[in-house]
């Protein structure tokens, strides 16, 4: 009896139509809405009470959240699955997910960087809300205007084509 394997993707799901796994795009601009209110509310909150463990709550679950997404499986990201639940009645926009999980990469970077740098102490909190900042505004664009800057990264650095763009920005 021959051995049957799991070719589900970690990230994203293969549909008839698409030749690479896809993600709802709706789903996914919520995910980062709500990342983006909770990181603005541990700033918020880090900065009022002179404390940085409230950020570095966040940055923690930040990280681990990517992490999941992109080496486990999107299904078990608490953002997404808000998304996700947020969006059920909505036709879904299909994007392709291996810009989502470069992008997604690009985050953890960000992420690791600035919790390493705010637990160790080994710079001002300054570059710390800095590197946050970045994020935040990566966060933003995501979730008010669909531009996902990993997004126009992969396009261009990528040896593989970009496929499945919100709005065909990237199918040729």
């Amino acid at each position: 009896m021959p051995h049957a394997t799991n070719t589900a993707p970690r990230t994203g799901a293969h549909l008839n139509g698409y030749d690479v796994p896809v993600l709802d795009e709706h789903a996914v601009r919520i995910a980062a809405g709500i990342l983006l209110a909770v990181g603005i509310t541990a700033v918020t909150v880090t900065l009022a009470a002179d404390a940085t463990r409230p950020l570095q709550m966040f940055g923690l679950f930040f990280l681990v959240d990517m992490v999941t997404r992109v080496l486990i499986s999107d299904r078990l990201s608490l953002p997404l699955t808000l998304g996700r639940a947020l969006t059920r009645r909505r036709l879904p926009l299909w994007v392709g997910a291996p810009q989502k999980v470069f992008a997604w990469w690009l985050a953890i970077g960000i992420a690791a960087i600035s919790c390493i740098t705010m637990s160790t102490g080994a710079v001002p909190l300054v570059v710390t809300l800095g590197l946050c900042g970045v994020c935040f505004t990566l966060l933003f664009l995501e979730a008010a205007f669909g531009w996902c800057v990993g997004c126009a990264l992969h396009t261009r650095f990528s040896r593989q084509p970009t496929r499945h763009c919100a709005n065909n920005t990237c199918d040729h």
